[in-house]
């Protein structure tokens, strides 16, 4: 991500926001007060009817400045007060070093030869010279990371919460099997000074790397929320459950449509004791082409999730993560309204 610096003012929020209380959890019976959504010029309030709509920060991705400030002002300007808090901006925020491969097209080849894709000479040779940067540009980040000073994260803190943001969830790229157990226990030890309640990554499909973060997990007091995309399936989780109460769920709604699982609501029942957070998009069944669509035009039972939430009291927050394109002549932040939009229309 571009680390550019923004205008964006954080006196402008100190000085105009109510501050949240600093150890405040999204689950608090005050987040859950508010009978349907309210509109609040010096504070969001996404809570729909007991439900908490969140919004990952990957969902900005498209946005030109990346930076923590920039992050705040488009979740406030989306009028959402929680959010999964990826962990660019935190770090950026922080003084992490600045990477210098271009991270779009380093993904771009990467998911080319996942797929099978054949690159060209000039595209292997690319591909090559960007995985030496990036394995010295981790190293370079893993030592930063073992010295970095907690401080200026409690201070990212104190800007989302006085702007009226909690985080709920913390997504750096500190969990994998390729990062050292120092880096995992500063990713959990950043978290908790957050003010999340868990931490997020993709599940490694290892179980002794599950096993080993349920028991720093444990350590820390802190939840780890396994994701998943299309090889989610009703028993995806169990093994990491069974291994530790810390162990538990980041489920997406959307992947698990895609990957042709018939009762997508069934797995929120029969898991919701263990779901931290719940990634809310709208995809197809693989019958249907799997396509990542505009909310209210694919297969993803949205409106019905959220309704059983609802319902059932079910405390897990439901978050926004735009990923289908972009029309043009909009934004990543009016699109996220419209989502916003679809789940106030889907709980009131």
């Amino acid at each position: 991500m571009e680390n550019n610096k923004s205008n964006f003012s954080r006196r402008k929020f100190i000085g105009t926001s109510a501050t949240f209380a600093a150890g405040a959890a999204i689950t608090g019976p005050s987040l859950f007060a508010a009978p349907s959504i309210i509109k609040s010029h010096d504070k969001p309030n996404s809570i729909i009817n007991g439900v908490q709509i969140g919004v990952i920060t990957y969902s900005f991705r498209s946005m030109p400045d990346q930076s923590a400030e920039a992050t705040l002002k488009y979740i406030l300007d989306c009028d959402i007060n929680a959010i999964e808090l990826m962990g660019d901006p935190a770090e950026s925020y922080a003084g992490k070093p600045e990477n210098p491969v271009d991270r779009r097209a380093y993904f771009t080849l990467m998911r080319s030869k996942r797929k099978g894709e054949v690159l060209n000479d000039e595209q292997q040779k690319e591909f090559a010279e960007m995985q030496e940067k990036m394995t010295a540009y981790k190293k370079e980040v893993a030592q930063w990371r073992s010295t970095v000073s907690m401080d200026k994260f409690m201070e990212l803190r104190k800007m989302y919460n006085d702007a009226g943001v909690t985080i709920y969830a913390f997504k750096p790229r500190a969990f994998g099997m390729d990062n050292t157990d120092a880096e995992i226990d500063w990713g959990m030890r950043t978290a908790k000074t957050l003010g999340a309640s868990h931490v997020t990554l993709e599940h490694p499909g290892d179980d002794a790397h599950t096993q080993k973060l349920g028991d720093m997990a444990k350590k820390h007091d802190i939840f780890v929320a396994y994701h998943g995309h299309e090889q989610q399936t009703p028993t995806f989780w169990d093994t990491a459950l069974k291994q530790s109460k810390y162990n538990t769920l980041n489920l997406d709604l959307g992947h698990y449509v895609a990957a042709g699982n018939t009762d997508p609501l069934e797995i929120i029942k029969s898991k919701h004791a263990r779901i931290m957070s719940m990634h809310t998009k709208d995809r197809q069944t693989p019958e249907n082409g799997k396509g990542n669509v505009p909310w209210g035009t694919g297969d993803t039972p949205i409106s019905k999730a959220l309704q059983l939430m609802r319902d059932n009291n079910y405390k897990f927050p439901a978050t926004i993560e735009l990923e289908y394109e972009i029309p043009d002549g909009s934004n990543a932040i009016e699109e996220v309204k419209k989502c916003l939009r679809y789940c106030e229309k889907s709980l009131t």
